[in-house]
């Protein structure tokens, strides 16, 4: 795709805007408009004006099934590439391709991916239990690109705890294509990240997230149990934690976690953010954080073929 650097921002809703996008590929990477449980259409044509250059949409599976107007609205948009995850039919594929756009998904372990393959995905991102947001917290991001990297030709990205040069520098080592990047970049001012959410980000260790499924469950938003989403530990996650039944039997919790989203409270409400958040250390554009990661990758990999054995 003519990219000058081995980046991709993940597609994360509520926080990957239009302008995020237009950073990313501004820096030299795939930047890529982020359409979450709660989007639709008229969102994504909220965000489009913002892009500009090569851009990238993401998407999840049971929402364009529940929201079809989207799926159209994403290859109307023509973007260089769509991704579409959290289901098992992939259909889509060919209807991306017959408008001449790029096909990806992420996958979680060695049978998705080759079966992504065999239905003609064009990139793979093999998306580690490290990882922010939504997705399977069963492999990690080195052992499932290895696994992922074994049994397939078609380019794999790497996801899950990537978020300093060491981390950037170990993924392209092993032999993925790219990085396909979070937690490090919501805390951006591009982001729609709210100010308490990139606060507590920063504040947070490697040690203070966890995957939950208290929030979709309060939420009712029909995500597969498959698909936990890691999340900053906060008040609402120890509360419910372990009381998953009677959360969704209870008719205060939703109105208390919309109270507290509207607050802008990040001790009650969601922050999204994966185990590379100790890594996040401060607010900055998102060229700068890119240009960070990658000047500090290629130094340590220039530095690791000069005294690698032979």
């Amino acid at each position: 795709m003519g990219l000058r650097v081995p980046i991709v921002n993940a597609p994360m809703g509520g926080v990957a805007s239009g302008l995020l996008a237009a950073a990313v590929t501004a820096a030299g990477g795939l930047g890529m408009v982020g359409m979450g449980s709660a989007a639709s259409a008229s969102s994504l044509h909220t965000e489009l004006p913002h892009v500009s250059g090569r851009f990238g949409i993401g998407l999840v599976d049971w929402v364009i099934r529940k929201e079809p107007g989207l799926f159209d609205a994403a290859l109307a948009a023509r973007p260089a590439l769509i991704s579409v995850s959290f289901g098992t039919d992939l259909s889509w594929v060919s209807r991306v391709h017959d408008v001449g756009i790029a096909s990806a998904t992420q996958v979680y372990n060695s049978e998705e991916a080759l079966r992504a393959e065999e239905a003609g995905i064009d990139l793979l991102i093999a998306r580690g239990s490290e990882g922010g947001g939504h997705g399977e917290a069963t492999i990690g991001t080195l052992p499932l690109l290895a696994a992922v990297l074994d049994v397939v030709s078609v380019p794999v990205l790497a996801a899950g705890g990537i978020a300093s040069p060491r981390s950037l520098a170990a993924v392209l080592a092993a032999g993925a294509g790219g990085a396909w990047l979070g937690t490090c970049l919501s805390v951006s001012a591009e982001a729609l990240t709210s100010d308490a959410g990139r606060r507590a980000s920063v504040a947070a260790r490697e040690t203070d997230t966890i995957s939950t499924r208290v929030f979709d469950i309060v939420r009712r938003r029909p995500w597969d149990e498959r698909f936990p989403s890691r999340v900053l530990r906060n008040d609402f996650v120890a509360r419910w934690s372990g009381h998953e039944d009677e959360l969704a039997d209870d008719p205060d919790a939703e109105a208390g976690l919309n109270a507290a989203i509207a607050a802008d409270d990040a001790s009650t409400a969601p922050v999204l953010a994966g185990q590379g958040v100790g890594m996040v250390t401060g607010v900055a554009p998102v060229g700068e954080v890119i240009d960070r990661l990658c000047t500090g990758a290629q130094a340590l990999l220039a530095g690791w073929g000069q005294t690698a054995c032979t």
